[in-house]
């Protein structure tokens, strides 16, 4: 059979269908799809422990199985090919249905689980009766509709994590931080929690922690009754909580000094982790354009100022007011947030102000004055500081951000939107993380100009819509506050034009010494190092 192309397509042909093992591969894991599906109609298995090992056992053979289909003949290297000719992943209808179904299925967890079988008060039905013996496994108690999705969150890492572990098998930077959030998520978010959860009595009670996420990804960790929880767990729920806090104003600060952003996003957290293994196939579809950018920048910072005002309020609602009671009273707590803020944005407008652009330092005083005005407006009028009520806020941000946001739109919309939609857009810790990477941290890429062909591979792949190219064109360091450290795109780039580096402050940003292939300065610079 001849393999001449005949046509003048510079794309060359779409890709063939696919093989035998990825056929046998697609055909196992929906058997362990429909097996759940079925549960979901109420069709009563009679050893549920068995047919829901079987399940979960055929989706991950069946992912192992399409995975080596796909790239154990073919040799090492990032294998992208046709990406914009199949439907699934270039917004055809196939990826409109999948992003309707996972849409769907997100809207009856977090709005209907009646509907997946969850009962109060009698035996769980339907999908959660499916899932009951793993979690009186782990825990002793019944499955709830968050336990289902956390076994399925968690499975989809893991088994999306082999693929993508095999798919970038070539560079060492990938396989070590694929294996590690499939570490964390599976202990520190899977199964330490429910091992916590079994050591419950009557006497001693924790509330359920993954221990990886951080304030204010956990914007529910500091309500009344988690507080009430930990300290009546004595030293066990003391010593929680206080690493809590510490992840915030210490351990976070350090790491992200020294290693950037990515050492929680691309290593640790679980909504990044997903967005690494099963949402790596739609990584290309983020959006490059400038409007984008000006959008991220103005909606992921007012979610932040939004969860600092709420968690305030919220922390404000239940102190004491008697100073000879408490020595945290609400008008103390009032007065060190304003005090810890103001001293954050002066230390910020005086050292790193040069590194803020002019509508970065008019959005962070706009921020400020309504954050203090508010403060002050509580002392000039006695009336609620925060206008709402502190529940209101918190139901507010949990229904918009915790439940529309982060899982309906920026989790089901992956064919669409692109796998990273939540983590660039809504994610205050994002936000936190890139404010620390932008003015605090050594982290950087760097870029040999010199060497660039402006294939543009870094550019398309790029999840957070960073228009890499345009720097590496330029041999320009790399520092966005959106970054977050995934590397790929150093390891698509055919020339090993980028590199990531943990080095010192100086030069990070705006940096003269920018290297291109006709630099006549070139040898003169190299000798003065």
């Amino acid at each position: 059979m001849s393999t001449i192309q005949r046509d003048m397509s510079l794309t060359g042909q779409p890709p063939k269908s696919i093989n035998t093992t990825q056929k046998t591969g697609t055909l196992i894991g929906m058997f362990g799809l429909i097996i759940i599906t079925l549960a979901g109609f109420n069709i009563n298995f009679p050893d549920k422990g068995l047919w829901l090992t079987i399940s979960l056992i055929a989706i991950l053979s069946g992912i192992i199985i399409f995975t080596l289909g796909a790239y154990s003949s073919k040799m090492e290297g990032i294998k992208n090919d046709g990406v914009w000719f199949k439907s699934i992943t270039s917004r055809g209808y196939l990826a409109w249905l999948l992003g309707i179904a996972l849409t769907g299925f997100y809207v009856i967890l977090y709005f209907f689980p009646q509907y997946l079988g969850l009962v109060k008060e009698g035996e769980n039905t339907g999908i959660i009766a499916l899932f009951d013996p793993l979690s009186k496994l782990l825990s002793g108690n019944p499955a709830s509709q968050w336990f289902v999705y956390g076994t399925l969150y968690t499975i989809a890492i893991f088994a999306f994590g082999i693929k993508f572990f095999y798919k970038y098998r070539h560079n060492t930077y990938e396989k070590i931080r694929t294996v590690s959030v499939m570490f964390f998520q599976t202990s520190f978010a899977f199964l330490i929690p429910e091992f916590m959860s079994r050591l419950n009595s009557d006497s001693f009670s924790l509330p359920y922690y993954d221990l990886k996420n951080i304030w204010p990804l956990n914007y529910y960790n500091f309500e009344q009754y988690r507080v009430d929880s930990f300290i009546s767990a004595g030293d066990i729920g003391l010593g929680l909580l206080l690493f809590g806090i510490a992840s915030i104003f210490i351990i976070t600060p350090i790491l992200t000094y020294k290693y950037g952003k990515r050492w929680y996003c691309s290593w640790v957290c679980g909504c990044g982790g997903l967005a690494e293994t099963a949402g790596d196939p739609f990584r290309h579809l983020s959006d490059k354009r400038m409007v984008a950018w000006k959008i991220e920048r103005w909606v992921i910072h007012s979610v932040l100022v939004f969860v600092v005002v709420m968690t305030t309020a919220v922390i404000h609602s239940y102190l004491g007011e008697d100073a000879s009671k408490y020595w945290l009273t609400k008008d103390t707590f009032l007065i060190g947030v304003a005090v810890f803020l103001t001293l954050l944005f002066l230390g910020i407008w005086i050292f790193k102000r040069e590194e803020l652009a002019k509508d970065a330092r008019l959005g962070a005083i706009g921020y400020f004055v309504i954050v203090i005005a508010l403060i002050g407006m509580h002392y000039a009028t006695g009336k609620n500081v925060f206008l709402f009520e502190a529940e209101t806020l918190r139901q507010t941000y949990g229904f918009l951000l915790g439940a529309i946001f982060s899982g309906v739109i920026g989790t089901g919309f992956y064919p669409i939107f692109g796998n990273r939609v939540w983590c660039r857009m809504g994610c205050p810790m994002a936000a936190i993380l890139g404010m620390q990477q932008r003015l605090f941290s050594k982290f950087r890429i760097t870029t040999n100009g010199g060497q660039c062909i402006s294939c543009g591979n870094c550019s398309t792949y790029c999840e957070m819509g960073i228009d890499v190219r345009a720097y590496a064109q330029k041999g320009e360091n790399i520092v966005r506050s959106s970054c977050v450290g995934c590397g790929i795109c150093s390891a698509v780039c055919p020339r090993g034009v980028l590199k990531l580096e943990n080095g010192p402050l100086e030069g990070r940003i705006d940096s003269n010494e920018i290297l291109l292939g006709n630099d006549v300065d070139l040898m003169k610079l190299i000798n003065n190092k």
